[in-house]
């Protein structure tokens, strides 16, 4: 069953794209930076190694997402994009060294 919105005047279907706007470029930029500080943000608070690396990978892909020619991410993003992801390398590498640390001891 397909439910067709119409517009106030009753007289044109409300298309997909009224229903659905594009999102801008300044607003792609802060997606792909906001969403990868809450990465990080839920990174720094893992407990385990799976949580930690879900986590990682999630930067990556706002990361690898910024490198689309075209999509109208900006050089700031990126540049935003690899300090979010260098930071996570650091804190998901000293977590890991400080749990095999601790199994082995």
């Amino acid at each position: 069953m397909t439910f067709v919105q119409r517009r106030s005047d009753n007289t044109k279907p409300i298309s997909e794209r009224d229903r659905h706007p594009m999102v801008s470029d300044t607003d792609i930029n802060y997606i792909l930076v906001s969403g990868a500080h809450l990465s990080l943000t839920k990174l720094k608070r893992a407990k385990s190694f799976d949580t930690r690396l879900y986590h990682f990978a999630e930067i990556g892909v706002f990361l690898e997402v910024s490198l689309s020619r075209g999509a109208g991410i900006t050089d700031d993003t990126r540049e935003q994009l690899q300090q979010i992801h260098k930071e996570a390398v650091h804190l998901h590498m000293a977590a890991n060294k400080a749990d095999h640390v601790r199994t082995t001891d």
